[in-house]
């Protein structure tokens, strides 16, 4: 799999509140990539230029992370999605493929059960299972990303701490790119998982029209258990297939972009245009 050798172009759009950052790379039928809580469109720094040979594909730094507007709190899934939809009208996207990894997972459902007539197919990364057990279970808060920012500095060890069991061994260097947009001026890393546990999934999951290939990593215990209950309340799907990855945790996105793309791809081929 040969990646584009055309850089991305980065910019902004202006979008209710203020305006989103993004990256665009390649031409053909538009591909969005939404990235989890909290980082930005760097998440998708290797995997872009994978797909983006054919497909002109954006990667967003949603509304409230990287270099986007902040959001104040209390963040709802709904709003990074009506925010990711702004700007697509921005950008002169009228219909598009939707690929969402942990929380942008949920923005993935959020866009295409609020827009159907503007997803074309949604790859749901690692999405949560969002349902009342769920918000129950996180009533205290998310439990990740969850540290008291510290004079001493002790806050960027606790995120890291966090983090790390759930990253390939060894992962300084993607551990650093995760601590860099929890630092980035305005983000509350908390926020987006406490979206998510505000998100009332099972009400919207079934307006979900797209096809939609749910995809998970057999490292990732927070999210790979939530296929199943996926798969099973995307009852107005055109169809849903399914695809795990050996090996991929919740840094799925930048520590295994090949077979990403080897997965997504042909997803894409039948059903982006």
């Amino acid at each position: 799999m040969v990646p584009t050798t055309v850089p991305p172009r980065y910019g902004y759009v202006p979008v209710p509140g203020g305006q989103v950052h993004y990256a665009e790379q390649g031409a053909g039928p538009a591909v969005v990539l939404v990235h989890q809580t909290p980082r930005s469109l760097d998440e998708f720094r290797e995997l872009q230029p994978l797909l983006a040979v054919g497909y002109r594909v954006l990667a967003l730094d949603l509304p409230g992370f990287g270099n986007s507007t902040p959001l104040p709190a209390p963040q709802r899934i709904e709003d990074y999605a009506q925010g990711t939809l702004a700007a697509l009208t921005a950008l002169g996207v009228e219909r598009a493929a939707i690929v969402g990894h942990h929380t942008g997972g949920a923005v993935a459902v959020e866009i295409a059960a609020a827009a159907p007539e503007r997803v074309t197919a949604a790859v749901l990364s690692s999405a949560p299972w969002a349902d009342a057990a769920y918000r129950k279970s996180r009533v205290d808060g998310p439990g990740v990303d969850d540290a008291r920012r510290d004079p001493g500095g002790a806050h960027l060890l606790g995120w890291w701490e966090q983090r790390r069991p759930y990253y390939p061994s060894g992962a300084t260097a993607l551990l650093d790119r995760f601590v860099r947009d929890a630092l980035a001026p305005g983000v509350d890393p908390r926020e987006g998982h406490l979206a998510c546990a505000r998100y009332e999934m099972e009400h919207r999951i079934g307006s979900v029209r797209a096809p939609v290939l749910l995809l998970g990593a057999d490292g990732d215990p927070f999210s790979l258990p939530a296929l199943e209950p996926l798969a099973a309340h995307l009852t107005a799907a055109e169809s849903v297939r399914q695809a795990v990855i050996a090996g991929g945790t919740v840094a799925l996105m930048e520590d295994k972009p090949h077979d990403v793309a080897a997965a997504v791809l042909p997803f894409l081929r039948r059903f982006a245009r």
